[in-house]
């Protein structure tokens, strides 16, 4: 018997502070959906969302707190599609958008009207579960560094402890990931390790790190990691907080969260509202090589 096609792909439920979602009009099923569609080979799932989004409505977007994964039948196998909630990081019209063969009509709804408008009653649900998400948040990323060199062959200060070739193509990947939540602010413990795994993304959205030892293993404390996380919620802006191990348990405690295990280059999303959390989500570690 054949294994049924599993077809993965990704989309948004764009909310604006109006009290409206962003719909598509498919004219080969005459149907009105979320903006979304499938991975390209080698595409990480929430890269695959942000740019789904882009293509077909023209609006840049970033993520916010994950929705229920979508799952049904297709011709010869099963479609799953992974949603956030998303919310526009600019322009917001649509009345310019150029109708195509795939997607003729781009539209801004009142959520009510919206219910009426879904041809899908999956589609009504994951609406009802992302309005029920709340106000906009704000994401905080906890990171821990990405794969760097043995502690006991390296010679010298242990801050200056740089990354392996692995370590440097999980930096890179994680670049991508970081923009399809647009985080703006890059904070870093004060060794080689941490800041150079944000350093390909800092130099994709032009920003430098901020590094502080308040963060590293040979300085951090309950109350300085306090301090800092206190700050950074209460900025409430989208930052990534990369950081050790041995200091991530500091940081999930200020932040009031049970420590999650995370390996290298592994991260925690949380989705926030000036500190009170409304989402998290777990990332795993690109692959290092």
């Amino acid at each position: 018997m054949t294994e049924p096609v599993i077809v993965v792909a990704a989309g948004a439920v764009v909310l604006r502070e109006e009290g409206e979602v962003l719909l598509v009009h498919r004219p080969k099923y005459d149907d009105w959906s979320f903006p979304k569609g499938k991975l390209d080979p080698g595409e990480e799932v929430r890269t695959a969302a942000v740019r789904e989004v882009l293509e077909e409505t023209g609006v840049e977007i970033r993520l916010g707190p994950p929705l229920t994964d979508q799952g049904y039948a297709v011709l010869n196998g099963v479609k799953v599609v992974h949603y956030w909630v998303g919310s526009a990081r600019f322009d917001e019209d649509v009345t310019s958008y150029s109708p195509n063969d795939e997607i003729d009509e781009v539209r801004w709804v009142e959520v009510e009207r919206a219910h009426e408008m879904l041809n899908y009653a999956r589609d009504r649900q994951t609406l009802e579960e992302a309005t029920q998400l709340g106000p906009r948040t704000e994401p905080l990323v906890v990171l821990r560094h990405a794969d760097a060199r043995s502690r006991k062959q390296w010679q010298g200060d242990d801050r200056e402890r740089t990354l392996t070739p692995g370590g440097e193509h999980q930096a890179a990947l994680l670049s991508s990931t970081l923009a399809s939540y647009g985080i703006e602010r890059l904070v870093s413990s004060s060794s080689r390790r941490c800041w150079t795994t944000l350093a390909p993304y800092g130099v994709l959205i032009d920003e430098d790190i901020e590094v502080t030892d308040a963060l590293s293993e040979e300085d951090a404390t309950p109350g300085k990691v306090a301090d800092e996380v206190e700050e950074l919620l209460e900025a409430g802006e989208p930052v990534v907080v990369c950081s050790h191990r041995k200091v991530l348990p500091m940081v999930f405690e200020a932040l009031g969260v049970d420590p999650p295990p995370l390996d290298k280059g592994a991260m925690l999303v949380l989705h926030h509202r000036r500190g009170l959390i409304a989402a998290l989500e777990r990332i795993p570690a690109p692959p290092a090589g």
